[in-house]
């Protein structure tokens, strides 16, 4: 082809090269300027090459003209074409690397878990210190705890070796990772920190924390606050859950305060263990490995650290009146495009998943009141040790379990989860009546104890009547009548 000497006259062919139609005598194919550095492909209306030679017949510039065997010619620029397979292997590159990074960092968290396994099993599900863990000063008194509640099985808590899977499915599952950009490898070193920094308390303990959590999530979907709220105040709530009783020492603030504890002065008595427990949950995130928000804007992040402190320190019941009395006054005329209404809205709901327990089936709140009734014996027992004042509730010697929890349901759970109500109507079937159940079923049981404590102060009553009969009708020569004297 191109030949001087070919016998075949010159033809005339139309290419289409980056979307122009350009004329292309066969003689010049492969010296026309515009075809240097070009590598020509021509195709028929079948897809099958056509020989790019003299013999080839003649199509015209209508590229949509089937009739012609020509239908098009594409043009490839060689250089073009290196650059792009240069900008393609460069990304390729970078993947391979990335996906090798995280490869490593995979790797490396599944022998973290492993060692946190090992170390777990070693100290028989002890806490390994760590900076933020707060020791009280005893003095040298130490206070044997005394087991008046029943042990459940340890098929209550099998869940939780999946614990730090579920919270990472939540984050995902609300979009939170994309929202923050979280590092996933940063979200499961984060969650790791914070088990860690539970201690191994008898209620307040990492399995309190993933049951708020649990429940958080599910008032989320339960009330499709997805819909009112933004994905920014889907994080604050479920982080505020997952920190709100971090490194907590098992002695409530009313300790804390009469027994002038360390918290308790550097806190000036203020909320003591929730402001211990905001410390401790910033501490963590201000290691970078564990810092889920480090792709947030400064500024962004200055107001989700203020927004979780705020939920975090609503948890404090001495609080209680206050926060639902304003939560009332919002209610009927709720705005959620006002803010003040929001951060109210989200005080209440970390209170409510926080005293949570009730809401849940039987077989699972009653092991919870057992934990929380040994947790409150420890530290009235410690109380009296000490001289302290100790609190009717969490005295061994006066609470029976109907009447810890009759009382609590009564008066704080349902007149709180019934105001949530007037907001989310779909919360009565699965939350708020299952506390009326609970209610009846505690009422049921102090009717059964105080029948049997009357029936034992008759039957007491009876023996003495007998006992003091007997005697008066017996001979006083006899042994029997000295021995009853």
């Amino acid at each position: 082809m191109g030949s001087s000497s070919s016998s075949y006259a010159p033809k005339t062919i139309y290419l289409d090269v980056d979307g122009k139609v350009q004329k292309v005598i066969s003689d010049s194919v492969f010296s026309s300027s515009h075809c240097r550095n070009t590598a020509i492909m021509m195709v028929d209306p079948e897809g099958a090459l056509v020989s790019i030679d003299p013999t080839m017949p003649t199509n015209s510039p209508n590229v949509h003209d089937l009739n012609n065997l020509l239908v098009f010619c594409r043009a490839f620029r060689i250089n073009e074409l290196k650059t792009e397979v240069t900008n393609r292997l460069a990304m390729l590159e970078k993947r391979v690397e990335l996906e090798g990074l995280k490869v490593v960092e995979i790797e490396k968290c599944k022998n973290d878990l492993k060692k946190l396994r090992d170390e777990m099993t070693s100290r028989g599900g002890g806490r390994v210190n760590c900076p933020c863990k707060y020791n009280f000063s005893d003095d040298g008194k130490k206070v044997t705890p005394r087991r008046d509640v029943p042990n459940y099985p340890k098929v209550c808590w099998l869940w939780q070796s999946f614990s730090l899977l579920c919270l990472e499915y939540m984050y995902h599952d609300l979009g939170l990772v994309k929202e923050f950009n979280m590092n996933p490898i940063t979200l499961k070193r984060w969650l790791l920190a914070i088990q860690e920094n539970y201690r191994n308390n008898p209620f307040h303990n990492f399995r309190h924390c993933f049951c708020v959590s649990q429940m958080m999530y599910g008032m989320i979907h339960l009330c499709n606050l997805q819909e009112k709220m933004t994905l920014t105040d889907m994080g604050i709530l479920m982080t505020a859950a997952v920190c709100h009783d971090l490194d907590h020492p098992g002695y409530n603030n009313t300790y804390q305060i009469n027994a002038r504890t360390e918290l308790a002065v550097r806190y000036n008595d203020i909320s003591p263990l929730e402001n211990h427990h905001c410390a401790v949950a910033f501490q963590i995130l201000s290691l970078p490995e564990c810092n889920i928000f480090a792709n947030v804007d400064p500024e962004a992040f200055k107001q989700i650290r203020q927004a979780i402190i705020t939920l975090i320190l609503a948890t404090d019941m001495a609080r209680h009146g206050e926060i639902l009395d304003s939560f009332k006054q919002k209610v009927d005329n709720f705005d959620f495009t006002n803010e003040e209404h929001v951060t109210c809205l989200k005080m209440v709901l970390i209170k409510c998943c926080d005293i949570s327990n009730e809401v849940r089936p039987t077989e699972v709140a009653e092991p919870w009141v057992d934990c929380l009734l040994e947790e409150y014996f420890m530290q009235s027992d410690r109380e009296k040790s000490e001289g302290l004042p100790v609190a009717p509730f969490m005295d061994r010697d006066k609470v029976t379990k109907p009447t810890a929890q009759i009382g609590f349901i009564k008066f704080v759970l349902i007149p709180m989860f019934e105001t949530v109500m007037k907001l989310f109507p779909q919360i009565e079937e699965i939350m708020v009546q299952p506390l009326r159940d609970s209610r009846d079923h505690y009422e049921e049981l102090k009717q059964i104890d105080d029948a049997m404590t009357e029936v034992e102060l008759y039957l007491s009553i009876y023996l003495s009547i007998t006992a003091i009969y007997c005697t008066d009708n017996m001979d006083p020569k006899s042994s029997e009548y000295s021995f009853k004297k």
